[in-house]
């Protein structure tokens, strides 16, 4: 089975499986598992950022950014299609108390979309707080957040008064797609989480990365939460492993998924925005046929696809999916959209 439904779905490698084996392991709630704190010290060396927690989830380090810098009641700035409105099971609101404004289209948004959103300072309104953003954006296809507007859009917030998150659960994918480190992107946030069990192939964990302050509260809420893992080095280890080996590959993924894009182009009934083709994520939109019945179609031919809504797939390539498993599946998904439009 060729699983194209996410970069989630990797398994780890004999090598990361070996570093997970062998990993040297404490209580993490103390503070005293080495290997957790080995990539703690690593990823802010990478992200250049004071203090970094190793959490279960990316949701845990998106939920954590808006809780250490939003009060109950307050509203938070974000793109289009972001991930803590659409796939964290509505954890700001119960967990925070907070709510959302969407600024711009398309998943980014301009330093002037803030003002158009931002809350004015009455006291019957709710507080804008903070602003995130998602770099790459998923639900836009993996798309790249520019670094200009990055910035741009980080002073405005700082101007404004506002606290600022970047949602960096790709941000591997983004760094080698823009050929630009890890910490420029991450430089003009107030903090950042980053993701190991995505396009790097881990099987689980987050970090969140930012002022010491705010990662002190941080580890309190992550406690509270559930999320103390104790030996957690035998997860941390497989994080280290993948961020020694497996960044770079990255590049990969992305011209498997311009390679699959290109030839679902051309395929009638079919429409691929190969404009908006960056990292590892594709859009596939489709005229006539309907995504479950596509989705269900390369199923039974040994293809797994994810449909996003009634016209639309979704599709992304990752560390388990070769060349020739994206050849395959582009043709067996092109079947499928055939078959579907003439049921």
């Amino acid at each position: 089975m060729i699983d194209l439904r996410s970069d989630t779905v990797t398994r780890p490698t004999e090598a990361m499986r070996a570093a997970m084996a062998g990993a040297d392991v404490g209580d993490d709630v103390f503070g005293e598992d080495p290997t957790v704190n080995a990539l703690e010290a690593a990823v802010a060396q990478i992200t250049g950022k004071a203090a970094v927690l190793f959490v279960p989830s990316g949701t845990m380090g998106n939920q954590l950014a808006i809780a250490t810098q939003t009060r109950p009641g307050d509203e938070v700035i974000v793109g289009e299609g972001a991930h803590p409105i659409h796939h964290e099971g509505g954890a700001a609101a119960a967990l925070s108390g907070v709510q959302f404004a969407v600024a711009g289209a398309g998943g980014f948004f301009t330093a002037d979309a803030i003002e158009k959103v931002v809350q004015p300072r009455l006291h019957w309104t709710p507080r804008t707080s903070l602003v995130a953003i998602e770099n790459t954006h998923n639900r836009s296809g993996g798309r790249v957040l520019d670094v200009q507007q990055a910035r741009e859009v980080a002073e405005k917030a700082r101007g404004l008064g506002l606290a600022t998150h970047l949602d960096g659960a790709r941000l591997w994918n983004a760094s080698v797609a823009c050929g630009v480190d890890v910490a420029t992107l991450c430089a003009p946030f107030d903090t950042v989480s980053v993701c190991f069990s995505k396009g790097l192939g881990a099987p689980a964990g987050s970090a969140f990365c930012g002022p010491r302050a705010l990662v002190d509260e941080a580890r309190r809420l992550r406690k509270r939460w559930g999320g103390g893992m104790r030996q957690a080095g035998i997860l941390a280890a497989g994080a280290l492993h993948a961020l020694k080996h497996h960044r770079a590959r990255l590049a990969e993924d992305h011209a498997n998924a311009r390679f699959f894009a290109e030839t679902l182009a051309n395929v009638p009934g079919v429409v691929v925005d190969l404009t908006a083709i960056e990292t590892n994520i594709v859009n596939v939109d489709l005229s006539s046929a309907p995504a479950d019945g596509v989705a269900q179609a390369a199923h039974a031919q040994g293809v797994l696809v994810l449909a996003m809504g009634p016209k639309r797939l979704r599709v992304v390539t990752h560390l388990d999916v070769s060349r020739h498993d994206a050849e395959r599946a582009a043709h067996v998904v092109a079947h499928s959209v055939a078959a579907a439009t003439n049921v």
